[in-house]
């Protein structure tokens, strides 16, 4: 091979990686969200065979759409480091994905199709890639349609994968003489270094298809015979992990295992068919194996190596699940399993049974929403990066609640529902979403606390203590809530609204100290983005306590009409509103009120002076301006007089002119008359 051949060959596998991907990427942009629905939502059986069975075939439906296992895969270590899949439904999932894997290679298969028949050329990847690719490009530039779009990027991926293929295959077809290529292909008989050469290709290049479909092309030298292609096909399907076990760095354990799980299979069946193939052919031989092979049998084999053992171990999902906690030491029961599996299918039939199944696993959010708070205002005083995983842990609980909770009450039997089993499920679907928000702002102030430790923030003594009086009155408020959706406790739940209009109070009044302090020098700019970030977490928390609380109170009192956006359990002018206001600003809002900014008695007395000055300068100013008004006032009368009467004087000499020019006529008419009177007398005269 010169170097113009190489460079081909180098072309044509990233001809076929780009095809492949751009088919992949817009196949499940075709199919949308639904895919990771599916993964995520309907993997769950009664029958615990049935499940396994459904998350197979939707592992194998899924990668073959998309043609990546590790694509399929990484998507499940996500969905069960989020907490929203369980190992022992992810495993299924993850056999059949290997299958999956194998649709390009049947496809690539038809380059195998011969004859002179025009139908039979068409079908080749040499004859419909052109077409392909034409009709792809031509919808893809001219249709502006998103759908359309994405059929065409179907069509220009797979034309682009099959000239790719096509142009492997007439780089690697000169080699078909070559009795060094030959020599070289006879050393991969060799089991372990055929191993070899498949594992590092199909890692380096991370695509099991890709490096299958290489060696497809290989197939059309004549060089490539069963016992050269086995030991490869056994290799890239160890290979293709490399891919996973990136995708799984830090991930939680429980993801890892889904890797785990994912390379595991992959040695087992290449232990499997290594085991049996060279046992019967070092034994008894294998006749056929030093035959050539084209490109379905080398897609058969690859197919037969990934069925054959998924197949084998489904049944046993359960056992991959436990090997894998026992070599990653993590053996014990996810976290909120037990609470998870009481939200049970055949509930839904009993919605009060169910419901109050909705109502536990909400109190279990709670007690970690609680737990949350107390742990991050720890951080902000006392910070210790340890306590971040337990926060995490309760974070990840928390989301996944809000995710299970929406999709399985959404399930339940509404012809059974009474009228107060509705207002229940009214409740908790109108109510999960605040509490998530409760558990997300609790988490954000660890983040704050985080960062403060980082950037070495320090708060000032005042500024600490306002700090830490309003996360008591965000505390209580919080305390307060969860009572009273608990007990369903309406007096709780109207407390909720007054407390945390003194906390919004508490807010401002902290931001003004905060801004006198720094003007004082006593804090920094810093720490008051970092306090601002507190408070206004707690300001929220004190929002979303507040709508729970009312939701609760449109429960108890059975009120359809009531609006929890802009109602009120009790109208804030009312007396039984202002008393409790009164009692909670007492209690909270005075304290802070008092301790003002920690200013001196000078600093104080400071401040007083300086009003007293501005209040002087603002009065000698308003003074002066009155003044000025008044000048400006009297300058334009006397211009508006002078003006006046510059105009009567010039009317005057109107006048005057007017006068001269009418007398000056008339004594010309005068004279003209005279004259001629003087000239009739002559006329007599003469």
């Amino acid at each position: 091979m010169d170097i113009i051949s190489i460079l081909q060959l180098f072309g044509g596998v990233g001809l076929f990686l780009f095809g492949m991907s751009l088919m992949g990427s817009s196949l499940e942009q075709l199919a949308g969200s639904g895919l990771e629905q599916i993964l995520a939502t309907m993997t769950t059986s009664k029958n615990k065979a049935l499940s396994a069975i459904k998350g197979w075939a939707f592992g194998t439906g899924v990668t073959g759409i998309i043609q990546s296992s590790a694509a399929t895969t990484i998507m499940l270590i996500g969905f069960v480091n989020a907490g929203i899949m369980t190992l022992t439904q992810a495993i299924p999932v993850v056999l059949g994905a290997n299958v999956g894997s194998t649709v390009t290679a049947q496809i690539l298969r038809l380059g195998d199709l011969g004859g002179g028949n025009i139908v039979l050329q068409i079908f080749k990847p040499s004859g419909f890639a052109p077409i392909l690719v034409a009709i792809g490009a031509f919808i893809y530039i001219f249709i502006k349609k998103k759908r359309q779009k994405q059929i065409a990027g179907i069509m220009l991926g797979l034309g682009t994968l099959f000239y790719g293929m096509v142009m492997m295959e007439e780089v690697f077809l000169p080699l078909r003489e070559s009795a060094a290529f030959q020599r070289l292909f006879t050393s991969f008989q060799n089991p372990l270094l055929g191993i070899l050469i498949g594992l590092v290709i199909t890692a380096i290049i991370q695509s099991s298809s890709a490096s299958v479909g290489i060696l497809q092309a290989l197939s059309a030298t004549g060089a490539v015979t069963y016992s050269t292609a086995v030991p490869i096909i056994i290799g890239q399907n160890i290979g293709k992990c490399m891919t996973i076990l990136l995708g799984s760095i830090g991930a939680k354990k429980k993801a890892k295992r889904v890797a785990l799980s994912y390379l595991l299979f992959n040695i087992l069946a290449a232990v499997f068919f290594t085991a049996v193939i060279y046992i019967i052919y070092y034994t008894i031989g294998i006749p056929w194996f030093s035959k050539q092979v084209n490109r379905g049998q080398i897609a058969n084999l690859h197919l037969l190596f990934n069925l054959i053992p998924s197949l084998l171990l489904l049944p046993f999902t359960e056992k991959l699940s436990s090997l894998t906690g026992k070599i990653l030491r993590d053996t014990e029961e996810e976290d909120g399993d037990s609470e998870f599996r009481k939200l049970d299918a055949l509930l839904l039939q009993t919605p009060s049974v169910a419901l109050r199944a909705c109502k536990d696993l909400i109190l279990s959010m709670s007690e970690r929403i609680r737990e949350n708070f107390g742990l991050a205002m720890q951080l902000i005083t006392d910070y210790d990066e340890s306590l971040f995983a337990r926060l995490e842990d309760n974070e990840a609980f928390i989301d996944r609640c809000e995710t299970v909770l929406s999709s399985y009450i959404i399930r339940i039997d509404r012809r059974r529902l009474t009228r107060d089993n509705e207002r229940v499920v009214t409740e908790i679907l109108e109510s999960i979403g605040d509490f998530e928000r409760l558990g997300d702002y609790c988490i954000n102030i660890a983040y704050v606390a985080r960062e403060k430790q980082e950037a070495g923030v320090t708060f000032s003594p005042s500024g600490e203590q306002e700090v830490l009086d309003l996360a008591g009155a965000t505390e209580y408020t919080l305390e307060t809530v969860l009572r009273a959706f608990a007990t369903d406790d309406r007096t709780l739940a109207t407390r909720v609204e007054p407390v945390a209009e003194v906390i919004d109070q508490m807010k401002e009044v902290v931001k003004s100290h905060h801004i006198e302090r720094l003007q004082k020098g006593i804090c920094s700019i810093q720490g008051g983005v970092t306090l601002f970030d507190l408070i206004n977490a707690f300001e929220r928390i004190a929002a979303h306590s507040t709508n729970v609380a009312l939701h609760v109170v449109k429960r108890v009192d059975g009120d359809a009409e009531f609006d929890e956006m802009h109602g009120h359990a009790y109208d804030p002018q009312s007396e039984e509103f202002q008393a409790l206001y009164q009692y909670y600003a007492a209690k909270y809002l005075d304290s802070v009120t008092q301790r003002g900014a920690v200013l001196t008695e000078e600093a104080q007395e400071e401040r007083r002076v300086e009003k007293l000055k501005k209040d002087a300068e603002k009065a000698e100013k308003q003074k002066k301006d009155k003044k000025e008004k008044k000048e400006k006032a009297e300058k334009e009368k006397a211009e508006k007089q002078e003006e006046k009467k510059k105009q009567e004087e010039k009317k005057k000499q109107e006048e005057k002119k007017k006068q001269e020019e009418k007398k000056k006529q008339e004594e010309k008419k005068k004279k003209d008359t005279q004259a001629e009177k003087t000239d009739k007398k002559k006329k007599q005269k003469a």
